[in-house]
């Protein structure tokens, strides 16, 4: 069983969907957990709750992570609470998905200002604050870098972006004793997906059909993997991206 006791993760955009899936299983295997929320303070509260009802550490913060005074602001709230974050899990993202012609300037910079930029900042600010010891960093990418679909040129390319900055990280900051890895999420049940339209009950029967695990992905499905990875179980693993999709990509 992953052992994270000891360990302080924080999760950004953890308190819905695949986020509160990853801090569940992180505070399931013993981390205390900080939450990040940029809007939806309810949800992360209530990830909060679930976690401190079943005997967890968690703390909810606030914070854009494509601001670089708000990245400081959340980690300078974890380490009064809960200590020097050992684990950092970058989730928090935003998506879209249109013909490429349709993309607006203004659609580019919403999404790379959170699934890169906002990556980039968290990972500066954790690595001014973490343990002597090292730690790890686990990005959340998309099974969607690899099979290209049509439609997804904004969101998948901003994912490829965070996929490359994974492996540079690896390399980069190993010597520090810190690892960096991916996690690539096949189509997952989430309330994002299903208010969006891609979730519904059509495509639910054509994706599990066409996947060899014949179903769709949970949230729970990705913390798994994510605990996992960071975890000294998986203290040789680096510069890798996970495929957690099912076997479908």
């Amino acid at each position: 069983m992953v052992d994270l006791r000891g360990r302080v993760a924080l999760v950004t955009g953890g308190g819905k969907g695949i986020g509160r899936g990853i801090s569940a299983a992180l505070a399931a295997a013993g981390a205390a957990v900080a939450v990040s929320y940029a809007t939806d303070r309810p949800a992360a509260e209530g990830t909060v709750a679930d976690i401190v009802g079943n005997g967890g550490r968690a703390v909810a913060v606030a914070g854009d992570v494509g601001s670089p005074d708000d990245v400081e602001r959340m980690y300078e709230q974890v380490n009064a609470v809960l200590g020097p974050v050992d684990t950092l899990v970058n989730n928090a993202a935003v998506f879209s998905f249109q013909p490429f012609e349709d993309v607006t300037p203004s659609d580019f910079d919403r999404t790379y200002r959170t699934n890169v930029l906002g990556v980039f900042l968290t990972c500066q600010a954790f690595v001014k604050q973490v343990p002597g010891t090292g730690g790890s960093i686990v990005n959340i990418s998309t099974s969607g870098i690899s099979d290209n679909a049509p439609g997804s040129a904004l969101y998948t390319s901003a994912k490829g972006a965070l996929t490359t900055l994974t492996r540079v990280l690896a390399n980069e900051l190993g010597p520090r004793g810190i690892r960096v890895n991916a996690v690539a999420p096949g189509a997952t049940d989430t309330d994002g997906a299903r208010d969006l339209g891609l979730i519904n009950e059509e495509n639910v029967a054509r994706v599990a059909a066409a996947t060899p695990l014949g179903r769709l992905g949970h949230p729970h499905d990705i913390g798994s993997v994510v605990a996992f990875l960071a975890s000294r179980d998986a203290g040789w693993i680096t510069g890798d991206v996970i495929f957690a999709s099912g076997g479908l990509h």
